[in-house]
């Protein structure tokens, strides 16, 4: 009963909202915050708090919110769904974990596709924001709107494994991949096992999967510091993007000046996402080498053969995206001029 009763109350914030004159809207606007990071976490504390108070103070405090971390509201493959249909207002989309429903994302995933948080975010954000590919063809189609993104550092490859030497100690392996970068692990003999990063530390503790590409920052915000046991460093097997996302028709309700608080807002949030995410890789690895965590460097011969496995991974993407009647062409295109165009 009571559950009932808090879905209902969670279900009538939106419905008001939308029976609310611009005016009326504009002094009474409570908006739920929901997404799937521990508590803790950098990216809720440096960009997601941040943007929820700069919106809030823009909008002399017209606008508020509630926040609502670690799947509190709902399981971070299914905060779209909620988010498109009203149960939340502003939620976390990881398109990694709906990668059926947003595919083309997975273009800032890709193995090397760029050298740090800040060129994939920047690049990413101008596909991702209105008027942009991802926008139009792959958010919009969902009912959902980007409010802002972020694209993770390149990530590295960590495994609970004490001995690590080369790429051959990979094989037959469990490993949790990107979207990006399911190919690249089976091209190294590893077996790819999607697990939802939420879910890393039970997977590494149970032995579901052996290890995984990540980015330092994760190891330490899910706890999984005292499992892993050695990291393959100095490479770029790919990155993770995450975006907080509105429905289409909330945002519609909101008067201008509103809409305008949260999209400056965000210009700054990404940003400082970013940079916070360059800034502490190496402190990360620093942290994990005083653990005892094996920092391995790829041989030479390795080297070349992962470069070999990289060079086509982002015209065989795109190619199976075509195939399917999805633009992975055109959204390639895009994401490489992006990341090219003067920052």
């Amino acid at each position: 009963m009571k559950m009932t009763a808090r879905i209902l109350s969670w279900l009538g914030v939106s419905a008001l909202a939308a029976a609310l004159s611009p005016a009326a809207l504009a002094q009474q606007i409570k908006l739920r915050v929901a997404d799937s990071f521990p508590v803790g976490h950098y990216i809720p504390q440096v960009g997601t708090k941040y943007w929820m108070q700069e919106v809030t103070r823009a909008t002399n405090n017209a606008v508020t919110f509630e926040y609502y971390p670690a799947e509190q509201l709902g399981k971070a493959k299914d905060l779209l769904a909620l988010t498109a249909s009203g149960v939340v207002d502003v939620g976390y989309v990881g398109p990694g974990y709906v990668s059926d429903k947003l595919p083309l994302s997975s273009v800032a995933e890709l193995p090397g596709a760029f050298p740090n948080s800040c060129a994939g975010t920047m690049a990413y954000w101008k596909l991702a924001k209105d008027g942009g590919i991802l926008a139009r063809r792959e958010f919009a189609p969902n009912e959902v709107r980007v409010l802002f993104a972020f694209a993770l550092p390149p990530y590295q490859l960590y495994v609970t494994r004490a001995k690590l030497e080369n790429l051959k100690s990979l094989e037959g392996l469990k490993l949790r991949p990107t979207i990006g970068g399911v190919e690249l692990v089976r091209n190294l003999r590893a077996v790819p096992v999607q697990i939802a990063a939420p879910d890393l530390f039970e997977s590494l503790s149970r032995g579901t999967i052996d290890g995984g590409l990540l980015p330092s920052s994760s190891v330490f915000a899910y706890k999984v510091e005292t499992l892993v046991k050695s990291v393959v460093v100095g490479e770029n097997f790919g990155s993770f993007v995450g975006t907080y996302t509105i429905s289409e028709k909330l945002w519609k309700t909101l008067p201008a000046n509103v809409q305008k608080a949260m999209t400056d807002a965000a210009e700054v949030a990404i940003r400082r996402i970013c940079e916070y995410s360059d800034a502490n890789q190496v402190k990360d690895l620093d942290r994990l080498r005083q653990l005892g965590v094996t920092m391995v460097t790829l041989p030479a011969a390795d080297k070349k053969t992962l470069a070999a496995l990289l060079k086509d991974g982002g015209a065989v993407w795109a190619a199976n995206l075509d195939k399917r009647g999805k633009p992975g062409t055109e959204v390639l295109k895009a994401f490489t001029e992006a990341l090219q165009a003067p920052k």
